[in-house]
């Protein structure tokens, strides 16, 4: 991934509509979504929907395809693995292995569970 790329995948999810569209489709996994079900699910009217469909294409961060009348959107999961692996390539000097106590706590270990599960007592 180059800079330019980058900062494409950045301005299009510096939109709180558009993260909310992407983070979606994430959940969904392969199977995407077609434009309907997001929007009724993010209670978007389809114009405004379109709009923002069209901006996370443009920054590849959603595929679509065609199914008969209908297109199905699919997250681009590889390219936000791309763009992780972008941010961090330099960690630790590019030793990223040496890096792994500085990742964020994950959300259940700022709820108080550890990842294995257990509560974390205070």
């Amino acid at each position: 991934m180059d800079e330019a790329t980058a900062t494409t995948v950045f301005e299009s999810l510096a939109s709180g509509v558009r993260l909310d569209v992407f983070r979606l489709l994430v959940r969904h996994g392969p199977d995407g979504l077609v434009a309907g079900d997001i929007a009724a699910k993010l209670d978007l009217p389809p114009s405004n929907l379109s709009f923002h469909l069209k901006a996370l294409s443009h920054a590849h961060l959603v595929t679509a395809g065609q199914e008969g009348r209908f297109q199905r959107y699919r997250a681009n999961i590889a390219l936000v693995a791309d763009l992780i692996a972008y941010l961090t390539e330099e960690c630790c000097a590019g030793q990223p292995e040496q890096c792994l106590d500085l990742r964020p706590a994950s959300r259940d270990s700022e709820a108080g569970v550890e990842p294995d599960g257990t509560r974390v007592q205070s």
